[in-house]
């Protein structure tokens, strides 16, 4: 079996202002049909230099870090496009600006990797059309054409993965919610971390974008108990807390499609590492605040706590990075831990099944080396083979 997943870190700050307009998403997008257009002009990317703003950047050992502005990620003058998702390749259509008659040199395209700038010259003007730096996933900006068909500019680009459907051009909330179902295959989520409050949530965003059901550890260990938690940590201590929550989690451990908020602090189950066994389940999205003022001095924190063990948390799949807490922001923390859950199951499509294998082996604390059937963990030698 393959070392532990790779885990991928998302960097988020209150002063980025998620998009929320702007842009407009057909539900069900289809190509245009129509009478025979004139094409005037037929352009290809190809053999251009182009600068990459987003990359993937991979730390020592196994820990990849995956570097994603997926917050304030688009801007455009227009609301008027269509987009279609064909395959291996996505079409967009933009609406020029009627009355005009446009020849090839007015308009600029440029595009890298997740890139896609569009412009359009309007007396003497470049105008944008659209800009962003988070299309939905990675083009081939070599394979990139675009021509202008009567009043509409027409990209087309070819897609690194075919498999993936495109919900949208861009990655939004909307697109993250929507695309995010054919990865995660119904594979539950737990959100864990040292802030109970930030927890429950951003649990609470993801269920209601993804559809999945919402359930709060603290309230049921709560209602079991006839009691709230910090009286129960009064009354019994911090490590009567954590067994119960540890039994709660197992009982939840074989649920689907629910996203799961766990207690924080020293009192949560998620904050020791021994007590991962049925966390395993599901994907675990560290929500982590910081005192980092850049992406990159969150990611390099984010390797560090990986490497520190003895931490329940650096067992997560993946690290959201907090610059600050504010829960109107609650939603767009939620959106960045889609995204890092995207980047980390495209990395390898396999981690749904394998999580499904798991729990039905009994979630027998041997992941990410799953054993064999049968296998005893209180016996165990250490010549078993592992599944791959």
């Amino acid at each position: 079996m393959a070392a532990l997943p790779s885990s991928a870190t998302i960097f988020y700050s209150p002063s980025l202002t998620p998009f929320t307009a702007g842009q407009r998403s057909l539900s069900s997008p289809t190509r245009i049909r129509s009478s025979p257009r004139v094409l005037r002009g037929f352009h290809s990317l190809r053999h251009r230099e182009f600068h990459c703003f987003s990359q993937n950047a991979t730390a020592g050992g196994r820990f990849n870090s995956f570097s994603c502005n997926c917050l304030s990620a688009v801007s455009t003058t227009t609301l008027d496009y269509e987009f279609t998702d064909g395959g291996k390749e996505v079409e967009l259509r933009l609406r020029l600006k009627t009355g005009e008659t446009l020849s090839p040199k007015d308009i600029s395209v440029d595009a890298d990797g997740t890139s896609l700038d569009v412009k359009e010259k309007r007396n003497g003007l470049l105008i944008t059309l659209l800009e962003t730096n988070q299309l939905f996933e990675k083009i081939m900006p070599s394979e990139t054409i675009w021509y202008i068909d009567e009043d509409q500019l027409v990209v087309n680009m070819k897609k690194v993965d075919g498999e993936l459907k495109w919900p949208d051009v861009v990655e939004s909330w909307e697109s993250l919610t929507a695309g995010m179902m054919q990865l995660l295959k119904g594979a539950s989520i737990y959100v864990v971390g040292d802030s109970t409050e930030i927890n429950q949530k951003v649990c609470r965003e993801l269920a209601v974008g993804l559809g999945y059901s919402p359930l709060d550890s603290m309230e049921l260990l709560e209602s079991f108990s006839k009691q709230t938690i910090d009286s129960w940590i009064l009354a019994e201590g911090v490590d009567s807390v954590a067994e119960a929550e540890s039994s709660v989690l197992e009982s939840l451990s074989s649920h689907v499609r629910t996203v799961v908020s766990t207690l924080g602090g020293k009192h949560g189950a998620a904050g020791r590492a021994d007590k991962w066994r049925h966390l395993y389940s599901g994907f675990t999205v560290w929500v982590s605040q910081t005192e980092a003022t850049d992406e990159e001095s969150a990611k390099e924190e984010a390797r560090r706590n990986k490497q520190e063990r003895e931490i329940g948390y650096s067992n997560a799949d993946v690290v959201v990075k907090l610059q600050g807490w504010d829960p109107t922001h609650a939603k767009s923390v939620a959106q960045a831990s889609l995204s890092a859950l995207k980047q980390l199951i495209i990395s390898d499509k396999g981690l749904p099944g394998k999580k499904s294998l798991y729990i039905r082996l009994g979630c027998r604390g041997d992941w990410p080396n799953i054993k064999p059937p049968g296998w005893d963990p209180s016996s165990d030698t250490g010549a078993h083979p592992s599944f791959s």
